[in-house]
């Protein structure tokens, strides 16, 4: 059985050498990026420790020399720091793996280590002299100073006020940033194990999603601050500007789900669920609505009273 298993294996190392030199290759890399965790997360739930770490080690060191030979060292060396940065999360959601947690647990674990590892980076951005939310802000601007002058009149907000915005929602940006990295993960490197004969928990079926019913009091108390807290220097400004969109797109989900078990109820076709679907995607403004459905649908015992129809 180990030796039906190193071809395939070598494989999955191949593929992620593959992938972290990628990156150099735009725009390929947009995509390729995303699927970095999955190779390694595949070796180290199917290995044994050390030959785990022979396998990663042996991938390391080809792309340094590929990268290296190919243009320059500090390209080497800035690669295997990727690598490096997506290993503790890889580590944490495959313990959990191999003792079979569910699938819920995989993914608030991985998000959760990921989000650390990025507050982690700012700290010590910071302490090493760099400014990296300063040189966010002068991207933001320089990017909005190559937009045409028409599109730059029609802003809402004058200049500083937007890009102050944006810098208070970094933290929002970094728990979606988290949250799809390990979503992707789990969902390819999980299809890949049980494929490989791996017995990995699924999610719940999409029509069984259920938000807490806490959730909705930070929800009406979200929407009820904003209605009073206009200081835009404020923390609670801050939370709020990062607290709604997140709540907002949960409940938005939650109304998917909600559709699902409608359809799954009058055995329905699920047209009507994926239409939500498109409708979110192509459709921003939907979002509102959406979450609405997605409110009542956790406080109100809906789906009982279609249950018993």
């Amino acid at each position: 059985m180990v030796d039906s298993r190193k071809p395939r294996l070598l494989g999955w190392s191949i593929t992620y050498v593959i992938l972290l030199l990628s990156i150099m290759l735009p725009p390929l890399n947009l995509i390729t990026a995303s699927l970095l965790m999955i190779p390694v997360l595949v070796m180290y739930v199917r290995l044994e420790t050390q030959r785990f770490l022979i396998h990663y080690i042996v991938s390391l060191a080809a792309v340094y020399l590929i990268a290296s030979s190919l243009l320059a060292g500090w390209l080497g060396v800035l690669l295997i720091s990727v690598s490096l940065f997506f290993l503790p999360p890889v580590i944490q959601m495959g313990n959990l793996y191999k003792k079979r947690a569910p699938a819920r647990s995989v993914l608030t674990v991985g998000t959760l280590t990921l989000l650390g590892e990025l507050l982690l980076s700012l700290i010590v951005s910071y302490m090493l002299g760099l400014n990296p939310v300063g040189k966010m802000k002068g991207f933001m601007v320089e990017s909005v100073h190559t937009l045409p002058a028409q599109l730059q009149g029609m802003m809402a907000l004058d200049l500083d006020t937007l890009v102050q915005l944006m810098v208070q929602m970094l933290p929002l940006y970094m728990i979606g940033f988290s949250l799809f990295y390990v979503v992707v993960s789990h969902w390819l490197a999980r299809k890949a194990l049980v494929r490989a004969g791996e017995s990995i928990p699924a999610f719940k079926p999409v029509k069984d999603w259920m938000l807490p019913k806490s959730f909705v009091w930070f929800y009406l108390l979200a929407l009820l601050l904003e209605l009073f807290v206009k200081d835009t220097t404020s923390i609670v400004f801050s939370l709020l500007l990062n607290l709604l969109p997140l709540l907002t797109a949960a409940f938005a989900v939650q109304a998917i789900a909600f559709l699902f078990y409608v359809a799954h109820v009058n055995r329905w076709n699920r047209m009507l669920p994926i239409a939500g679907i498109v409708v979110l995607l192509f459709f921003p403004p939907a979002y509102f609505i959406f979450s609405l459905i997605g409110v009542f649908d956790v406080a109100f015992p809906i789906r009982d009273r279609l249950t018993r129809k």
